[in-house]
């Protein structure tokens, strides 16, 4: 199945900053009914302004993906807000760099469940509903960190690359059931997240650059994998597919200095 998102109903989870705020107010502008969700969806200023200007075309909706029992509920909940819905794209992340000394299981935990466990929990109840429907398209932001682990960023690259390697499985047997499935490997965005490095981030892309950089590669294509910027994703590429030998001896060299 190929065919563009003009129209469509879309339920974006990770709605109330960034990216996920950004692709909204886009995909609210082209006239697509939306309902945006985070864990204080429904009490957001930003989205209660554009909620005052579309009206009824733009629904909030608290969802905590950490509750998988919750998250069954308002997946029911946003399918029938709309009668259906033809677009599903998951947003949610969560960081927070850690030496070894710093590690902390709940950081872990917070990283996981938000990177990668959310959308099973969602998926889920989802499944169903799409394939009863029998169309349907979902999305999910990934990341090129994906690609290789890189020094103090392991909790946040790990999750990301089990999310990547779950829709390699999936895709197969979900596009059987006309239900198209993509990731987003994308690079460095100006975020709440990317506040906490304390390094050069190259390719550094505002968060209006990347939701309009991927609601455009959305509307051209249904291609398993979105990723930008290019230059990041050749460097990540080359890590990835170098051997062990040279990759881990160069990712050796991000090590600050520590006393």
């Amino acid at each position: 199945m190929k065919k563009n998102i003009q129209q469509q109903r879309i339920w974006l989870v990770g709605a109330s900053h960034g990216i996920g705020l950004e692709l909204v107010k886009i995909w609210l502008e082209q006239g697509h009914k939306v309902i945006a969700s985070a864990r204080q969806a429904e009490q957001s200023d930003d989205l209660a302004q554009l909620q005052q200007r579309y009206g009824a075309q733009l629904q909030c909706l608290n969802v905590d993906v950490s509750d998988a029992q919750a998250c069954a509920v308002h997946a029911q909940q946003a399918w029938s807000v709309f009668d259906g819905l033809d677009l599903w794209f998951y947003n949610v992340g969560a960081y927070q760099p850690m030496t070894c000394e710093e590690w902390e299981w709940s950081a872990f935990m917070q990283m996981n469940q938000s990177n990668y466990l959310g959308v099973v929990a969602l998926m889920l109840p989802l499944h169903k509903l799409f394939k009863a429907q029998g169309h349907g398209r979902w999305v999910w932001n990934a990341s090129l960190a994906s690609y290789f682990g890189l020094p103090y960023g392991g909790g946040y690259s790990a999750p990301k690359a089990a999310l990547v390697n779950l829709a390699q499985a999936l895709q197969p047997e979900l596009a059987a059931q006309q239900i198209d499935l993509q990731i987003i490997n994308h690079g460095f965005v100006r975020t709440r997240l990317t506040e906490k490095n304390q390094f050069a981030m190259p390719g550094l892309l505002e968060p209006e650059q990347a939701a309009a950089q991927i609601a455009q590669a959305l509307q051209r294509s249904t291609a398993f994998e979105i990723r930008f910027p290019f230059r990041l994703r050749i460097i990540l590429s080359l890590f990835k597919y170098m051997p062990y030998s040279w990759s881990l001896a160069l990712t050796a060299k991000m090590l600050r200095n520590q006393s």
